[in-house]
């Protein structure tokens, strides 16, 4: 028997509130999900992120596999033990990481090879020379101690033509297969029993969404994701398109995932669409280069109109950064690229997401969720700041 659940609470149109029951606890959705690629979330500590509010962070399979290595996790007891953290795990499956990273060589030709039966590639770190087959994903994230679980997929580049998109899902379609299969046959590792979701491909084309989700669907999945959307590859056009072909084809007794998406107005779109799930390496980028979420816009901390300002980053935000530094010592900090600007600005960001999302969480349960997102976005769309960065 699995250890993981999913129960509707509530509705506010499309709008959803839920439960997700994992072996590491409960997670509250909808959720944004702080991303820690290679074991930590960067520029933060497992205490810091609860003391943010994350209910859950993600790893990722590509990295963990690369370093440290399955032979030092599984010593550890896996990854909640190595890197400290008692909540959720969810784990990407690496695949994305393998189209995106893995090219280039010095010939000027790609360093990936995909085959029927997975995909081959090289190490963006070493040049070494490494396979991944839908099952050997499913058995790394197994000793990874995942609670939430991605299969191998094919991820087309944003500029795909329709034609390379459809061969993506049938690859999908065929791996997710072979790599359910081979999970069903699987023991826990560590005594549980984690969660395994379908990925739907299709970029923006409705019938190719709906042939993939109907393939999928043909194996008792225990949620959706749906895929080749991220911030950093498709317009907000194309992300609304791809999101419109998706959603009402999956049951409502599914957690719906929406990969790689994280800025505000996305967040609030996608939950009024009934979105339950979240992640996005923004927040933490967006630290390490000085930029600030604020409830009127981003601010760029480099900005010369910082220096000599008293206030805090965000006057309706109750963060710790907030609470305890100014935006001109935070900008100083910056310029002397000091580390301690970078966390604060880190924590801030995450704060910032995963306290819109509760709200709109609470929203929701009150039927409110409507006009809670026309307050934000009426303040966070009319911003000048964000235009400076």
């Amino acid at each position: 028997m699995k250890d993981f659940s999913f129960k509707l609470l509530n509705k506010d149109g499309d709008a959803r509130v839920g439960e997700i029951t994992t072996a590491h606890g409960l997670i509250k959705t909808p959720v944004f999900m702080p991303v820690g690629t290679a074991g930590t979330v960067k520029a933060t500590s497992p205490e810091e992120l609860v003391e943010v509010g994350a209910q859950i962070i993600l790893g990722n399979t590509y990295h963990l596999y690369l370093r440290p290595g399955m032979e030092i996790l599984r010593n550890a007891g896996g990854l909640h033990k190595f890197m400290n953290w008692n909540k959720p795990i969810l784990t990407d499956s690496g695949g994305y990481q393998v189209f995106s990273l893995s090219q280039g060589g010095k010939d000027g030709g790609s360093l990936v090879k995909i085959m029927e039966d997975g995909v081959e590639f090289k190490s963006y770190k070493d040049g070494s020379k490494h396979m991944f087959t839908p099952e050997k994903v499913i058995e790394y994230q197994l000793n990874i101690g995942s609670d939430i679980m991605m299969p191998l997929d094919y991820c087309p580049s944003a500029e795909a033509d329709k034609k390379e998109i459809e061969n993506a899902v049938e690859i999908t379609t065929k791996w997710f297969g072979n790599a359910f299969t081979f999970f069903e046959k699987q023991k826990p590792v560590y005594g549980y029993k984690p969660a395994l979701f379908a990925i739907i491909q299709g970029g923006t084309h409705a019938d190719l969404r709906k042939k993939s989700y109907e393939e999928l669907s043909r194996f008792d999945v225990d949620g959706f994701s749906i895929g080749g959307v991220a911030n950093a590859g498709e317009s907000k056009g194309k992300q609304l398109a791809a999101l419109d072909a998706s959603l009402p084809l999956i049951p409502e007794n599914k957690p719906r995932y929406l990969m790689g998406v994280g800025e505000p107005e996305d967040l609030l779109l996608g939950i009024e669409k009934g979105v339950d799930m979240f992640d996005c390496v923004t927040p933490t980028r967006y630290g390490r280069h000085g930029i600030a979420y604020t409830h009127l816009g981003k601010i760029n901390m480099k900005n010369n109109e910082f220096r000599t300002d008293l206030n805090k980053l965000d006057a309706k935000c109750a963060c710790y950064t907030c609470t305890n530094y100014t935006k001109s010592y935070i900008a100083h900090l910056i310029r002397e690229n000091e580390i301690l600007g970078v966390r604060l600005l880190t924590l801030h960001n995450l704060h910032f997401l995963i306290n819109l999302v509760d709200g709109a969480r609470e929203a929701i349960m009150k039927k409110e969720f409507v006009q809670y997102k026309k307050d934000f976005l009426n303040n966070y769309r009319h911003s000048e700041s964000e235009r400076r960065i």
